[in-house]
């Protein structure tokens, strides 16, 4: 299938009702199908690469079972957790919320349906340059200079962040000796990249599963107490009912079972292989390539 990719403003976000600067365009995609089942509105956040991803990946796939879909675009997990809370966004592909997005299923989940995990190893992390000389995250309290006192992070309102500032930092008393600079994925991945570049001591949030990991010379910094978490899963979030109004989607959906290959190989080819305006192409040469991802039948 190849996509075409319509961009605007988003109408749509004033209907959740919160502080939506950070809601910033919404996409919508012309397969050609009927869609006679219905339209489904997926969220997601355009720099997190698993949102990116899995959003890109279900767009596709619904529009082959004869769906209409609609892509909303946000910056904050928050926004997106109210919006599928109150009915505005139908499905949230890429949700932590066991332990990263907790806060907001503390709030929110009694109007969310769990549709379904899809990967069970998703782990946040602290790293560094595979050339540092230390190991462990209980090292970096002595070493404070070393990384000019900073952690660099991802976006304020990120699970990981809260994660960095509320539990590893107090944990390792790093609250007193670090600043956590919180940005944006790509430009906390740029600072990364000309750290390295340069040979340069530098810290940053990172997480499992990331195709940075790959592409960036890192180590992943030991955490003996635990204080990032344990692995988590990663999940498909729905409105409430979700899987009664949409039966079809919701068997597909659950269907989707990804390990590490299957994964990567997916943020791979959306991310970085294939252009902007070109995830259907990509989405198509990943289902040729990794037909196992599905347990369900794949709509060609």
């Amino acid at each position: 299938m190849k996509s075409r990719t319509i961009t605007s403003l988003v109408a749509a976000c004033a209907a959740l009702g919160l502080a939506l600067s950070g809601c910033s365009q919404e996409a919508s995609k012309d397969s050609g199908s009927d869609g006679d089942k219905g339209t489904i509105t997926i969220g997601y956040i355009s720099s997190w690469s698993d949102s990116r991803s899995t959003a890109f990946l279900l767009e596709d796939q619904l529009e082959k079972l004869g769906y209409d879909t609609e892509l909303q675009s946000m910056s904050e997990a928050a926004i997106l957790y109210a919006g599928v809370a109150n009915g505005d966004i139908d499905v949230y592909p890429s949700a932590w919320p066991e332990r990263t997005h907790k806060q907001y299923m503390d709030k929110y989940g009694d109007k969310i349906e769990d549709i379904s995990t899809y990967y069970d190893k998703a782990q946040n992390t602290i790293v560094v340059p595979s050339y540092s000389d230390i190991d462990s995250i209980d090292e970096l309290k002595d070493n404070a200079e070393k990384f000019d006192s900073k952690i660099i992070g991802i976006e304020p309102g990120a699970g990981l962040t809260a994660v960095t500032k509320d539990s590893m930092m107090p944990a390792y008393g790093l609250d007193k000796d670090f600043e956590l600079v919180t940005s944006s994925t790509p430009a906390m991945l740029a600072e990364l990249g000309n750290a390295i570049d340069a040979k340069e001591d530098i810290v940053v949030t990172l997480w499992r599963p990331f195709w940075a990991n790959n592409a960036y010379d890192v180590k992943d910094l030991k955490d003996p107490k635990n204080a990032m978490g344990d692995p988590e899963k990663m999940h498909f979030l729905g409105a409430d009912g979700f899987s009664d109004e949409f039966p079809e989607a919701s068997e597909l959906i659950k269907g989707i079972k990804l390990d590490d290959k299957t994964y990567g190989e997916l943020e791979d080819l959306i991310v970085n292989e294939y252009d902007e305006g070109q995830e259907g192409d990509a989405v198509d040469q990943w289902i040729k390539d990794n037909p196992s991802a599905f347990d369900s039948e794949i709509a060609d």
